[in-house]
């Protein structure tokens, strides 16, 4: 964990624990503060932190939180809270497990933001990354917005499909280094900066008029990505293909929505 900026604790009854990055995570903590509630939060990285910068929080912790032994620390040291509040992405399953585990452990309440499943308009499931070997690729130009972790394995897999490979990547150490063992080709990729709250796409759309794009592929989050995709898809008329998203951990209780979590948390 890095850096931590902190107020006051205060009561601890009425303290929470926010874990999100920069979709839901700012709009959650704003309401939650608006109610009364002390939050703390945790975010990965800088850049995240500063979607936080405006809001009165009791603390801000920037940094990957390492394993149990560390989600552990920060609740022995910090809490217990009325509630840890697991907002992470929805593909972010080791710390949501790692949650699990520690919560579960320590009797310390945990609810998980479940976010709902993007319906309408047309898009092509993938189980997981190998499916893109048998994909329906052959002369397509197709962009991955997947994130740096998969980045290298699917631009192998689709070039084998017979695709013409571009990415979109964040500039995370995660990201660039996906994106170096893609071994694009000069041109074929671009390095964004996160997408903060629900995003205009210009960007988004832009490249994929100046690459003349087929076909994309991104994440099943639910999110303000996923749903960028699902427009721009449907207005340039492109393939979209979606990474399903894993399953969610079976023992916690998650609510399918900003407000219905807002409702557990306000009668919990």
């Amino acid at each position: 964990m890095g850096a931590i900026l902190m107020h006051s604790c205060g009561n601890r009854q009425d303290q929470l624990w926010l874990l999100a990055g920069t979709g839901e995570g700012p709009r959650l903590a704003a309401a939650l503060i608006k109610r009364g509630w002390r939050v703390q939060v945790s975010v990965v990285t800088p850049s995240a932190a500063r979607a936080y910068a405006s809001l009165g929080l009791e603390s801000l912790a920037v940094g990957a939180l390492q394993g149990e032994a560390a989600i552990a620390a920060f609740v022995g040291e910090r809490g217990p809270f009325r509630w840890v509040v697991d907002a992470t992405h929805p593909f972010a399953t080791q710390i949501s497990a790692d949650l699990e585990q520690v919560c579960g452990g320590l009797g310390q309440p945990l609810l998980r933001l479940e976010r709902p499943l993007e319906t309408g308009g047309s898009a092509t499931v993938l189980q997981g990354i190998d499916d893109l070997s048998g994909a329906a690729l052959q002369g397509r130009r197709l962009m991955l917005a997947i994130g740096g972790r998969h980045l290298a394995a699917a631009a192998r897999l689709a070039r084998v499909s017979g695709a013409e490979v571009f990415a979109r990547t964040l500039p995370s150490a995660a990201g660039l280094r996906g994106a170096l063992a893609a071994d694009l080709p000069q041109g074929h990729l671009a390095v964004l900066r996160p997408l903060q709250g629900e995003p205009a796409g210009g960007i988004e759309q832009a490249l994929c008029r100046h690459w003349a794009i087929t076909d994309v592929l991104c994440r099943q989050s639910g999110g303000v990505t996923e749903r960028l995709w699902r427009r721009i898809a449907l207005e340039q008329g492109l393939q979209l293909w979606l990474l399903r998203r894993p399953p969610s951990a079976a023992q916690v209780e998650t609510v399918p929505s900003e407000s219905a979590l807002l409702e557990r948390i306000a009668h919990g």
